[in-house]
């Protein structure tokens, strides 16, 4: 009886946590904005380039919220749109090549430029 009660258990978990019921809740569509314009959050417009070796760090504001991420070296411009495929985010981060410590800056795998 106590291995049906948590066999029970176990297969409620995978009902309520599976992928594909995560992805519905939290999936926006690869070119949607939320309410208001707002941009998805793994989005913004540049307002600050800072190039290094192998890194190219972008300052972006999205809906009045500002932030670091970087990326492998990658053409931009400020005033462009960026969507970018998060990987990591470090606090107290500092660079050596900058001499610069960021309070937060997400790493991330890849970016494109939004048209």
């Amino acid at each position: 009886m106590k291995n049906l009660f948590l066999s029970l258990i176990a297969l409620v978990g995978c009902l309520l946590l599976n992928p594909v019921n995560v992805m519905a809740l939290h999936h926006e569509p690869p070119n949607s904005q939320g309410s208001a314009g707002k941009l998805a959050t793994n989005e913004g417009t540049v307002i600050a380039i800072l190039d290094t070796t192998g890194y190219t760090y972008m300052e972006l504001e999205n809906g009045g919220n500002k932030f670091w991420i970087a990326a492998p070296t990658t053409k931009v411009s400020k005033g462009d749109h960026i969507r970018f495929v998060e990987s990591m985010v470090m606090t107290n981060f500092t660079s050596k090549s900058l001499n610069r410590t960021f309070s937060t800056v997400i790493f991330v795998s890849s970016t494109e430029v939004k048209k």
